[in-house]
């Protein structure tokens, strides 16, 4: 087991929570936008292994109220289930982040009762997933994730990285109406600062949704789910 990095201390990452935040290395999507580029290639910026992790953990016990395990993609290690139960043992909630692709990895994490919160990226309609991934069947996997977080999780939302040309008032509405009932659909902005996996996404034209859109986009969605936010 060797994650890719710690960040000691969050106030956004886990809702309601101060948490730190673990990173994998590697994922099966290419999403073009995505921020953790290093770690979308499988690089390690960080070396860490388990002794570590444990050890940082015990010593911020009563000041971290819970601990974020990100990507990369999480579920692609089969030992996040290893990780998940170290960290439930020093009483940590866990909050896992996940592209849903690995709907038997998450089914395991959620039967064993070893994540308390799933937060899944939902990029576009299930059956426009091309730029995302090559994945055979990834319909059928994310379509059997969103039912295992729906019927199983504790607490969860499900987010979308709203980017021109991939969001759309269609595509949010048809992905609202995937997820119809769910507890919490977030709507992120799109960091045009940031770095991309694919270089030249920020250059080819703007990809920048502005605020009055976020809230057009916002309620198309909100007859769908509990509660649609934009953050």
């Amino acid at each position: 087991m060797l994650l890719a990095g710690l960040q000691k201390n969050s106030f956004i990452d886990y809702p309601g929570k101060i948490s730190c935040v673990l990173f994998t290395t590697g994922c099966n999507f290419i999403c073009p936008y995505c921020h953790n580029a290093d770690l979308a290639r499988g690089e390690y910026p960080q070396q860490l292994g388990l002794d570590e992790i444990t050890a940082f953990l015990h010593s911020r016990q009563g000041m971290l109220e819970g601990v974020v395990i990100t990507g990369g993609e999480p579920t692609l290690h089969e030992w996040v289930v290893d990780l998940c139960q170290s960290i439930k043992s020093l009483n940590y909630p866990v909050k896992l982040d996940t592209n849903g692709s690995r709907p038997d990895v998450l089914d395991r994490l959620l039967q064993k009762e070893l994540v308390d919160f799933v937060a899944m990226d939902i990029k576009a309609p299930l059956e426009d997933y091309g730029p995302f991934c090559r994945i055979p069947r990834i319909k059928e996997s994310l379509s059997e994730s969103i039912r295992h977080i729906m019927g199983s999780a504790t607490d969860y939302e499900f987010r979308t990285t709203c980017a021109a040309p991939f969001a759309t008032r269609e595509s949010i509405e048809a992905i609202a109406r995937t997820i119809d009932g769910a507890r919490c659909y977030v709507l992120q902005k799109f960091n045009r600062r940031a770095a991309c996996l694919d270089p030249e996404f920020n250059r080819r034209q703007d990809p920048t949704i502005f605020a009055d859109e976020m809230k057009r986009f916002q309620s198309l969605a909100k007859p769908f789910v509990q509660r649609c936010i934009v953050r």
